[in-house]
């Protein structure tokens, strides 16, 4: 009978004390952080990459070339801001342009290729390498 008694039995101690307080002490120097915050910088809004006027429509290049990696790709939303609808008629008319061989479905590599600049050649440096002959 004395072990059923034992685990019933209350703890000897209270568990919270009276002298500490349940909610800490305010900390100055959170207020001294609150000096350094940055302030709000006004920002520039951005103009759409699609105005209101421009027909999104296969025979319009001009429109449809800016959305066009130089590899020839399609850009995705992110890169170019556009909406889920523009995108979407976006693709229909660059793949309807591909089609009609309007556009290429490869970029043409001369007009993206970056100029090499052409290092001058220096003769070869005569070291301690040994040639191996032929007998």
């Amino acid at each position: 009978m004395d072990k059923p008694k034992r685990l019933f039995l209350k703890p000897k101690g209270p568990l919270l004390t009276p002298n500490r307080p349940l909610l800490k002490k305010k900390r100055s120097f959170l207020k001294k952080k609150r000096r350094f915050l940055k302030k709000k910088r006004p920002f520039r809004r951005r103009v759409p990459a699609i105005q209101k006027g421009d027909q999104i429509h296969y025979t319009n290049i001009s429109l449809i070339s800016r959305f066009i990696s130089q590899q020839g790709k399609i850009l995705s939303r992110r890169v170019k801001r556009v909406t889920l609808k523009q995108q979407r008629l976006l693709t229909i008319a660059i793949k309807q342009a591909r089609i009609l061989s309007l556009l290429a479905f490869h970029a043409s590599a001369k007009l993206f290729e970056k100029k090499k600049k052409r290092v001058p050649s220096t003769p070869p440096k005569k070291g301690f390498r040994k040639r191996n002959r032929k007998k």
